[in-house]
């Protein structure tokens, strides 16, 4: 009879733990001064502009007995039918003429000079236009504008819509080049030599290819140049006399008396202009926004 020792039961060892999988995400921190910066920021922008809704629709005759911040308890449109009844549609559409006047021509300009920019930037003399588009920058309207009062007086364009498109073209020019050359510079080369190998010309590739993928670029300066001329004040004041060629931001004078100013109905004035500047911007948002962080990503 035979007899099986037990055999000797080495340790095992412990099997390795395993490691817990760390997450190569970066813990977010929370921002607490550039949120709150943010949130100020909003009550600064919304504040007035709660103001001017609810102050639009106010008496004058207790305008100033109540609380500013308080909507009125019967409110009223007397306001806006004064503001519509006082020629509102003629100043309007000498707005929306002086803008689209100006927008397109300096847009279609802008967009031909930084295209040739770009293509041509071995040349000298495109160069040197370039360096003159950039100069253009540094000159504010203001410290032209009686050069331009008295070149419009020269070519008999005074208190003439015209007097305000042409100045408003010219100052609109050298931003808009700078933003879509730098959109035009984006594009490949080899989609401009593809063009021309498949015998496409320069006008050709300009509005087939440059033109479509720079769209954002356009939208973007069309924008900006929108309303910029909208909102523009200080030209009409200067090169216009005439009711007839008031525009909006100037036509606003018709309701400040010599003693006094119908601040409700300046308000509804207010609202009323306003209202287009939201509806594009409300249209165009996202290009705009696309436009402003891709153009300057180089």
């Amino acid at each position: 009879m035979t007899t099986t020792l037990p055999e000797q039961r080495r340790p095992q060892k412990s099997a390795p733990r395993e490691r817990q999988p760390v997450s190569s995400r970066p813990r977010r921190r929370l921002n607490w001064l550039g949120g709150g910066a943010g949130w100020l920021w909003l009550i600064v922008v919304a504040v007035p502009l709660y103001w001017s809704f609810i102050t639009s629709f106010k008496q004058q005759s207790n305008y100033y007995d109540s609380n500013p911040l308080v909507p009125s308890g019967d409110p009223t449109l007397d306001n806006y039918r004064m503001v519509v009844e006082s020629d509102f549609l003629r100043y309007f559409l000498n707005s929306v003429v002086v803008t689209a006047g100006a927008v397109i021509p300096a847009v279609l300009v802008s967009f031909m000079a930084a295209y040739a920019i770009v293509r041509g930037w071995r040349m000298r003399f495109l160069r040197a236009v370039n360096g003159l588009f950039l100069m253009g920058l540094a000159i504010p309207l203001q410290a032209t504008i009686i050069p331009i009062y008295l070149i419009i007086i020269k070519l008999h364009l005074y208190d003439n819509l015209l007097a305000l498109i042409l100045p408003s073209i010219a100052f609109a020019v050298p931003l808009s080049v700078l933003v879509l050359a730098n959109f035009i510079r984006d594009v490949p080369k080899e989609l401009f030599d593809s063009m021309r190998v498949d015998g496409a010309t320069e006008w050709t590739t300009l509005w087939r290819l440059a033109a479509p993928l720079t769209r954002p670029a356009i939208v973007t300066v069309s924008i900006f140049n929108a309303l910029t001329i909208w909102n523009g004040f200080l030209l009409p004041l200067v090169l216009t006399q005439s009711p007839e060629q008031r525009t909006l931001p100037l036509a606003l004078w018709n309701f400040q008396g010599q003693y006094g100013v119908n601040v409700p109905a300046v308000l509804a004035a207010v609202v009323l202009t306003t209202l287009p500047v939201l509806i594009l911007y409300a249209f165009g948002r996202r290009q705009l926004l696309s436009g402003l962080t891709a153009g300057f990503s180089r």
